[in-house]
């Protein structure tokens, strides 16, 4: 606020200068307040009763002593708690809660400076003095504090959105700052002597001048758009609603400045000045009160308060007097509701004024917390009346004697305690409606109380057909739970490093790697394992490359490859998955799912998981078809399903079918084709389920007979037509989708399974069964508790089993096809014309896990030898129908391997590094980055390559707050990589990039992450981009060579940039700086401080460049060679990283500023980079 031609002795404070509260003054008002010996109330005058707020009609309320003595410099109320904020001259805050104005807290913001503006935040407040920018919490903790130059002289502040601040003053710049890393982002210069007074509209920045002019400011540029002069002294205040601006000021008279009661009203869509208004008071402070009309409350230093009409006149009847005994107002503030004003004057007190008798500050409000109260030592008095009183609250003595409580507890019994009579108010005030009666609430309990109820009735009422959304209401329950334990899902819980300090190792003891389930449409991770342990797909797969971009096959064959590389640790598909999401196909048949489906169970995982079981393989199918000629970018539908099966896939899975059309009218029609997997076909439900061998189930699927309507070309209409399937060969591979997807199915195979136990049972001859009648249903679940000499488990091993392990299937000379259920014991009937006989073993199933907690999930039983987890046979053929149903099955034909090639030969060659085309189209006029590499210098095994990547952000994190404040992350954040860069670890270019690659992409970016990635919007776009684009997998293949040739790889924080490139790096080839100087126990240290404290370089200024922070970290690594086998002995080098830890401490880690001239080792320190 610019006090200009004011008072001179309001312009600097002096304690002595205004007189201290007489109560003579107002005597009724005054009347039984106690005062202190200067005559000022010590507690807050409350308006008497008599005095009557009319509804709509603003009326004093409150009043109260923010200090005594010390002017009130602002006032605020809080945009987010029911709380009013006042600061003084003498650089003290404090804040009132409610309406009543109790004090909440109280303290020193600055030793000597005045409060000069105040602004609430979520977490905390802003309090901004001369030169200083303070953020405290509302208890008075400070989060930072931003000092500025001494020279500066600020008045204002402006949030112009949660994270970024605009500071403006008594100088010839405003400086906007980010609230999240607490710097200065830009520094916008404004005319002499500066800006005193901000405000924000959807249209511009409005900047108040002390010269008497307001400028309105473009919002992303700050430049000036338009100018108003509104007074020839000075401006006092100015405010913004919808198309008008309104002001009040001085003007210059008789060498002096006086004050202009003319307001100046401008139009914002014309930008220009209407018809004046004149008030009848002197005005200083002005603001819109927008409710029914657009009313502006104008207000005068000696306490005059005027309502009017922007546009209209000014009634001198609605001008109200505030009660301020004689001194001056200093400050005036509107709530947020529009329900309240406040008014601070020079002795400190501060005067509510409300239009209602309960007002709020805000229209929603959060709940304010406040202090516990303080823990006294006595005990509290105990009444023993009190129903709900817990007897653990009195103290046990000590006794060496036995207690009464101390009996047997088989001995008691649950004594529920007796319900409390009802409230005689609710009865009083209750009304019934038929038999429900409801009644206002007395409020004669505490908040957060709630009735004595028994444990069993809590869990009779648990509610388990709906899963929680969010991950805390997903915790296990002490209760009986249906799912086995080693199959329920686990789920993951974040911590503030997301997925670092998961112990993955401790489901998994084994060398075979996971792959990690957070991911968007991971849902097929058991399927991407089954095919792994296919070991005629792993080679296939491992051996295709092909230039397409998006393709399967590749994807995978990287992904096989990180897997065989990874000794138990965790990998991840989200390289493939990406790729995935790209097919059309898959999206149509609905494969593609939305991160909340999977999560709260609103889809059907069972059949998911089969629709793409059938997808993936068409898809390798069509991929890895032969072809003549070099590889090249085949579409999905250059290939001829259905009639080739020249690829691996076609000759593993593909079966060779005869479609057969039989029309009532005699007319037969022919057509020959291919499936890669069956589908199980149940017999219709009868009254009563017979009983079928699995392998008559099979039979029946392959060779399909069913009637059907069909056009008949004979006939030329729609005919009642048998259709039947026979095939002419049996595949290697034989892929069963089980189809279970509903009741009647899961009756059919629980039934089966009942009739297999039964006929095991028999055979064993452990119980005796009469013959005259068959087994119950359900009969078999009794049966493994009877007592008849066998073991418990023996039985419990024979439950829920009707597949069988093995199936002999036979295609007999005119092609009829005969399935036997298989064991070890028939083997001897088997040796004629085995040419023609197959004997399928069980490699696989993949099973839906039923579980309304977490939605379900989907697990593998993969047979792959003797692991540390090693689990039962039975196991994988057992499923309860209730919460364990079958959905896929693999059965691979025996002595399979000996027919195809195992030989991994890498198909990626050196070529790959050489120069390449970019996808930028503007690429060509800017200055290359980087040197491709020569073929003279293609990399060795050994030799070093400095490496560094920068991300952006595809999902923001999603988290929660609990109940008790802590924060829950529900989802880690979503990163993709953008650009990478290798750069020559040694030889005369040693420091040269030869890959500096930004990655197109196709998916929405959230967040570019720019000051901390480089990466600006537009760079990652192939129409409007400048950079070197190519396409992530160009750029992994480049650095699978360099990992296959066996260069180390040197880096800061390569471990997360290898997991988000998605790549297995073997840890002997990776050398990172973040741990070459880390002492146990302590914590990571940056690079930026590392490159400073032994480099003397500084770096990261603005954005990050990884082409600077790759050489950086080869020179790191140098100075480490240099320090640990240049002659220090261990204990010395110990001594280094104590003073780089010790330094670090001293200086929070923090690089410090330049002063002004730029360090000579600031630029690159390699000679080779010079000639770039």
């Amino acid at each position: 606020m610019n006090f200009e031609g004011l008072d001179p002795a309001l312009a600097e404070y002096v304690p002595s200068l205004h007189p201290a509260l007489d109560p003579h003054l107002n005597p009724n008002l005054l009347q039984n307040v106690e005062l202190d010996p200067e005559g000022v109330p010590l507690e807050g005058i409350t308006v008497p009763e008599s005095v009557h707020i009319m509804e709509g009609m603003y009326s004093e309320l409150h009043t109260i002593v923010s200090e005594v003595g010390v002017p009130v410099s602002f006032s605020h109320f809080d945009l987010h708690e029911e709380m009013l904020w006042v600061g003084n001259h003498g650089g003290h805050a404090t804040s009132f809660f409610g309406p009543a104005l109790e004090r909440y807290s109280s303290f020193q913001v600055h030793s000597s400076d005045d409060i000069r503006q105040i602004q609430s935040l979520e977490n905390g407040v802003l309090f901004l003095t001369k030169n200083n920018l303070k953020y405290m919490s509302r208890g008075g903790l400070i989060i930072f504090d931003y000092l500025m130059d001494e020279s500066e002289d600020m008045h204002s502040l402006l949030l112009t959105d949660p994270g970024t601040l605009l500071v403006g003053g008594l100088t010839s710049h405003v400086i906007e700052i980010d609230l999240n890393t607490v710097q200065e982002t830009q520094k916008y210069s404004v005319e002499i002597p500066g800006v005193t007074i901000m405000r924000q509209s959807n249209r511009f920045f409005f900047c108040g001048h002390t010269s008497g002019k307001v400028s309105l400011r473009d919002l992303r540029t700050f430049a000036v758009e338009h100018e108003f002069d509104a007074y020839s002294g000075s401006l006092s205040d100015f405010d913004v609603h919808g198309n008008l601006l309104v002001t009040c000021g001085f003007s210059s008279r008789m060498n002096g400045l006086a004050c202009d009661r003319f307001l100046k009203v401008y139009d914002l869509r014309m930008l220009r000045a209407i018809t004046p208004l004149q008030v009848h008071i002197d005005p200083l402070f002005l603001k819109f009160i927008p409710t029914y009309t657009s009313r502006l409350a104008i207000i005068s230093q000696t306490g005059q308060c005027q309502f009017c009409e922007p546009t209209g006149l000014a009634n001198p009847a609605d001008i109200f007097h505030v009660n301020t005994v004689g001194q001056l107002i200093m400050s005036f503030d509107v709530s947020s509701s529009k329900q309240a004003m406040v008014f601070g004057d020079s002795e400190g007190c501060v005067h509510l004024w409300a239009d209602s008798p309960e007002i709020t500050f805000n229209t929603y409000s959060r709940e304010t917390d406040f202090a516990l109260p303080c823990i006294v030592d006595t005990l509290p008095h105990l009444d023993w009346n009190q129903d709900l009183m817990p007897l653990s609250l009195i103290p046990v003595p000590l006794t060496t004697e036995s207690l009464l409580s101390d009996w047997p507890a088989a001995s008691s019994i649950p004594a529920p305690r007796r319900a409390p009579p009802v409230d005689p108010d609710i009865l009083r005030t209750m009304k019934k409606v038929g038999f429900i009666g409801y009644a206002p609430n007395p409020r004669t309990k505490l908040r957060n109380q709630i009735p004595y109820r028994l444990k069993e009735l809590d869990n009779e009422f648990d509610n388990f057909s709906q899963v929680p959304e969010s991950p805390i209401g997903r915790e296990e329950e002490p209760r009986i739970y249906m799912v086995a334990k080693k199959y329920r899902k686990v789920t993951i819980k974040y911590s503030k490093l997301g997925l670092e300090d998961f112990d993955f190792k401790h489901y998994n003891k084994t060398l075979f790697a996971g792959l990690e389930p957070h991911i968007p449409n991971a849902y097929c991770n058991c399927m991407i394992q089954v095919l792994y342990f296919l070991e005629s797909v792993r080679c296939l797969v491992q051996n295709h490359l092909c230039q397409k971009e998006f393709c399967l096959s590749c994807e995978l064959g990287f992904l096989f490859h990180m897997l065989d590389l990874s000794r138990g640790d965790p990998c991840q598909g989200s390289n493939f998955l990406r790729a995935f999401r790209t097919i059309p196909e898959a999206a149509a048949l609905g494969l593609i799912l939305a991160d909340s489906d999977e999560a709260t169970g609103k889809v059907n995982l069972g059949r998911l998981i089969q629709s793409w079981n059938r997808f993936i393989l068409t898809q390798l199918h069509q991929e890895t078809q032969e072809q003549e000629g070099p590889q090249a970018y085949r579409g999905i539908g250059s290939s001829n399903f259905g009639s080739s099966g020249d690829s691996v896939i076609g000759q593993l899975f593909s079966c060779e079918v005869e479609n057969c059309s039989m029309c009532r009218c005699g007319k037969e029609t022919v057509r020959v084709s291919s499936t890669l997997l069956f589908t199980l076909s149940y017999p219709e439900n009868n009254d009563k389920i017979m009983d079928y061998e699995f392998a008559q189930i099979l039979k029946r699927s392959i060779c399909l007979e069913q009637n059907t309507q069909a056009w008949c070309e004979n006939c030329e209409k729609y005919q009642p037509t048998v259709q039947t399937r026979n095939i002419r060969c049996l595949p290697d591979v034989l892929v069963i989708n089980c189809e279970v997807n509903s009741s009647k199915e899961a009756e059919f195979w629980k039934v089966q399974a009942e009739y297999a136990f039964k006929k095991k049972i028999l055979k064993k001859g452990c119980l005796e069964f009469p013959k005259s009648r068959e087994i119950v249903v359900g009969e078999w679940n009794e049966l493994g508790m009877a007592e008849g000499g066998h073991s418990y488990t023996s039985i419990e091993e024979l439950k829920n089993i009707w597949i069988p392990y093995s199936i002999k299937m036979k295609l007999s000379k005119n092609k009829e096809l005969e399935v036997y259920n298989w064991d070890e014991s028939s083997e001897l009937g088997m040796l004629e014309d085995q040419e023609s006989t197959y004997v399928y073993d069980l490699m696989a199933t993949v099973v839906h896990i039923l579980d309304s907690r977490t939605g379900g999930s989907l697990v593998g039983h993969i047979k792959v030898g003797e692991t540390y987890h090693q689990r039962k046979e039975c196991e994988a053929v057992q499923f309860d129908m209730t919460w364990k149903v079958p959905a896929i099955l693999y059965y691979v034909r025996r002595n399979l391997h000996s027919k195809y090639n195992l030989h991994i030969k890498n198909p990626i060659e050196a070529s790959v590094l050489l120069a390449e085309a970019s996808l930028a189209r503007k690429q060509r006029k800017c200055h290359a980055t980087f040197i491709p590499l020569m073929l003279s210098e293609m990399p060795q095994a050994g030799d070093l390559v400095g490496l560094d990547a920068e991300f952006v952000t595809l999902n923001e994190e999603e988290a929660e707050l609990r109940s008790d404040g802590t924060k829950s992350t529900i989802k880690p954040s979503q990163m993709s990589v953008a650009r990478i860069t290798c750069v020559r670890g040694q030889g005369p270019n040693e420091g040269v990039p030869f890959i500096d690659d930004y990655i197109s992409t196709q998916e929405q970016v959230v967040d570019y992450l720019t000051q901390y990635s480089g990466i600006k919007p537009g760079d990652l776009d192939a129409k409007i981009s400048s950079k070197h684009l190519t396409t992530l997998k160009s750029t992994y293949l480049k650095l699978r060579f360099l990992i296959d040739v066996g260069v180390k790889f040197v880096g800061h924080g390569l471990q997360k940039d290898f997991r988000v490139i998605n790549i297995m790096v073997p840890r002997d080839q990776v050398i990172d700086t973040v741990y070459l100087f880390h002492m146990p126990r302590k914590r990571m240290i940056s690079l930026r401080f590392l490159a400073w404290y032994f480099l003397d370089l500084k770096i990261q200024g603005e954005t990050h460049d990884s082409i600077e922070d790759a050489r950086t970290a080869l020179q790191l690594y140098r100075k480490y060679t240099e320090l640990s086998t240049g002659g220090l002995e261990p204990e010395e080098f110990r001594k280094v990283l104590k003073g780089l830890y010790e330094k670090g401490r001293k200086m929070d880690w923090k690089v410090p500023e330049p002063d002004g001239q730029s360090s000579p080792k600031s630029a690159a320190v390699f000679s080779s980079v010079l000639s770039l």
